[in-house]
C-alpha cells in the first residue's frame, strides 16, 4: 500500500521551532499593543514564514 504522508521529520522540526518563535514573540507583540488575538495571529503567521524558511535551508 502506497503512503499518503511522508513526513521527514527534519524539515517537520524546523517548522515546528519557527511556529514556537513566533507564538512567543506574538504573545509579546500583543501584550504590547493591548490586543493578544492579534499579536498571535501576527506572530503565528511570522512564525510559520520563518519555519518556511528555514525548511528550504539546508
Amino acid at each position: 500500500m502506497k503512503k499518503l504522508f511522508v513526513c521527514d521529520g527534519n524539515k517537520t522540526n524546523k517548522m515546528t521551532s519557527g511556529m514556537a518563535v513566533g507564538v512567543v514573540f506574538g504573545a509579546v507583540f500583543g501584550l504590547l499593543i493591548d490586543d493578544l488575538a492579534l499579536g498571535m495571529g501576527v506572530g503565528m503567521a511570522m512564525g510559520i514564514g520563518i519555519g518556511a524558511s528555514m525548511k528550504k535551508k539546508k
